[in-house]
């Protein structure tokens, strides 16, 4: 996540705001946001990024940073704040509840936009956020090839399989799109048959005659 320094300490305070509403437990209960990760490999990377940005200089936990697999493997949700734009975690795919945050110095929206573009060579899911419609459009045409899935004002995740077409770009996947018609035509091959009912009786084209 990139976000002007003049917004993060408040974007800040309504994402701690949040993390003390969100319950983590059980999946059979549906009041629960946040489950466990998918197994314990799953448990020990997340855990890695967190131990790792403990251990640096250049990062901080703002947020979370607890694990426990005493009885399932639950990481909390954990927000880990940044000066170095090329932060490990802000370069690799991690797949667990840890959100890498870089405050960018807000005159600077073109520099980040390209680190954002160039920092890491996955692509599952983007977003950006903005007010200003033609700054987000252009943000959009430079941020064209950084996401399989893109979002304007929207979170990027929660898509729901057979209502969105989904899938990730560059080292994310090859952008075929789950739960959709796009993804069908990766497992067919095309056969074009033509029949034509008033023979031609030349062999020039129209244009040649």
């Amino acid at each position: 996540m990139y976000i002007p320094k003049s917004l993060w300490p408040d974007v800040l305070k309504d994402i701690k705001a949040m993390c003390k509403e969100v319950k983590m437990g059980d999946v059979t209960d549906p009041m629960n946001f946040i489950n466990a990760v998918i197994d314990e490999a799953s448990f020990d990377k997340c855990k890695s990024y967190i131990d790792y940005a403990k251990k640096s200089d250049d990062a901080k936990i703002v947020i979370g940073g607890k694990c426990d697999k005493k009885k399932g493997w639950f990481v909390e949700p954990t927000v880990i704040e940044t000066t170095n734009p090329r932060f490990k975690s802000m370069e690799e795919e991690i797949f667990g509840p840890v959100l890498t945050v870089y405050p960018y110095d807000d005159d600077k929206v073109n520099e980040t936009v390209k680190l954002c573009d160039e920092t890491s060579p996955y692509g599952l899911t983007g977003a950006v956020w903005g007010r200003d419609r033609l700054e987000v459009e252009k943000l959009t045409d430079k941020l064209c090839y950084a996401a399989g899935n893109f979002y304007i004002n929207d979170k990027p995740t929660g898509a729901v399989v057979g209502m969105q077409p989904f899938g990730g770009a560059r080292a994310s996947g090859t952008n075929d799109k789950a739960g959709g018609e796009f993804n069908l035509i990766r497992w067919i091959i095309p056969r074009v048959i033509k029949e034509t009912l008033v023979s031609p009786t030349d062999y020039r084209y129209t244009y040649l005659k």
